[in-house]
């Protein structure tokens, strides 16, 4: 070492721009994404789709889709009943419903044809008999619920002993002296905040194909963010070893959290692959992209601040309700974070917050871009301005006053090395 300070010159890599990877071939039009992909042989896969947002399957008659000609394929929930979750202490989803649906879109068949008009046809001669059960949209409705299970009172069944079958996740932590806090501040300040969620509209819809070879090995092509726990889950429900599995990722054309678990379609390809003995690929239309959804979760906010007269908070807690939808997805974090991650600019000497997620009979929630901590925070700084027209201060000067120095440690134990 020659005791020279390096210079940017010193480095390849570190202060320098760097070229994106994919960035010619998505620019010019030569990527070549999942729907982009052609096999030989190659069967069009279609997915039928519960009409009711609650209902227990009675029984499925596939009969009229096997005899159509031009199908060569055809599963149900019977074909793989494994549960999984992305979570894997939260395994509460079936690759397509095994006995009851939770959602208007829940897949409950899958066929494979020659193309995708005898597909659809295939699927309008599967007859489902239903038994329409309770449904419940609204997330206190969910919370406040009473019965059984059995008698679809509750989505699914219950998670913990004296918890409804409507509750997949609660948080409740505190921080710091709040006694103390609140009679340190001069004001309270109390509110409530709505957030009624949003879906990712990534511009590619989902997609994927499977092929089963000759030695029973998988391989699948999918647009997934994460090719290694599509790769776990595709084992554990098709009763495969990981070393049969191989996940292939193309270019995706945009995620942004929305296609970061295994969906319906990848576990249906596979299925009807290794069934049918050839190829087969399923592509979302945009409407089924909304109903496999994933969105930012909507959530009911309650916040109470102690503040000195200065602006200063010396206290906040925090009780909010989460409408997690059909099923738990990435919603043990998502509960987490959406307390967790306050303090993250904020210099709050004393915390509490109460997360609970419940399910609905809607579209099941998941990631999406800081998901849990996005909706928060805007309630948040909703209420610092409420605060600031309340003493009359500056809403900058605010969040000056309460901003979280660099190198710091919050009160919950998050450190803080940038602000």
């Amino acid at each position: 070492m020659s005791g020279k300070r390096p210079s940017r010159d010193d480095f390849a890599v570190i202060g320098r721009p760097q070229r994106k990877i994919d960035g010619l071939a998505k620019s010019t039009g030569r990527a070549a994404y999942t729907d982009d992909i052609v096999l030989p042989g190659m069967l069009h896969g279609k997915i039928l789709r519960s009409p009711h947002p609650h209902a227990r399957i009675r029984s499925i008659d596939t009969a009229g889709a096997e005899a159509l000609p031009g199908v060569h394929a055809v599963v149900t929930g019977a074909d793989f009943p494994t549960p999984y979750g992305i979570i894997p202490w939260t395994p509460d989803e079936t690759a397509l419903a095994v006995d009851r649906v939770r959602y208007i879109g829940d897949g409950v068949a899958a066929v494979a044809a020659v193309d995708e008009d005898t597909a659809l046809e295939a699927l309008r001669r599967i007859e489902v008999d239903y038994e329409i059960l309770p449904a419940v949209f609204d997330p206190h409705d969910a919370l406040a619920a009473e019965g059984n299970y059995e008698a679809g009172d509750y989505i699914h069944p219950p998670k913990r002993e004296g918890w409804n079958g409507n509750i997949t996740k609660k948080v409740h932590l505190e921080f710091g002296d709040l006694d103390a806090g609140w009679k340190a501040g001069e004001i309270e300040v109390e509110a409530e905040y709505y957030f009624e969620g949003t879906t990712h509209a990534a511009i590619e819809p989902h997609c994927a194909i499977g092929r089963f070879d000759g030695d029973g090995r998988l391989t699948v092509w999918s647009s997934t963010q994460v090719p290694h726990y599509l790769h776990r889950e595709l084992a554990r429900v098709l009763g495969l070893h990981p070393a049969e599995v191989r996940v292939i990722q193309p270019p995706v054309g945009g995620a942004f959290g929305g296609k970061s678990e295994p969906f319906d379609l990848e576990f249906c390809v596979a299925s009807l692959s290794r069934k049918a003995g050839r190829p087969v690929k399923i592509l979302y239309t945009r409407e089924e992209v909304f109903y496999a959804h994933r969105g930012r979760h909507p959530m009911h906010m309650r916040y109470k601040s102690g503040v000195r007269k200065d602006g200063k908070l010396t206290a906040v807690d925090a009780k909010i309700l989460i409408d997690g939808g059909a099923y738990s997805s990435f919603g043990l974090v998502t509960t987490y974070y959406s307390g967790q991650l306050l303090t993250g600019p904020c210099d709050i000497p004393t915390y509490r917050f109460d997360s609970t997620r419940v399910f609905t009979n809607k579209p099941p929630c998941g990631p999406k871009r800081g998901h849990g901590s996005v909706q928060p925070r805007f309630a948040f700084e909703v209420q610092f301005d409420e605060i600031a027209d309340r003493l009359g201060l500056d809403p900058i000067e605010i969040r000056r006053t309460n901003f979280q120095g660099q190198f710091t440690k919050t009160v919950n134990g998050q450190r803080v090395t940038s602000n």
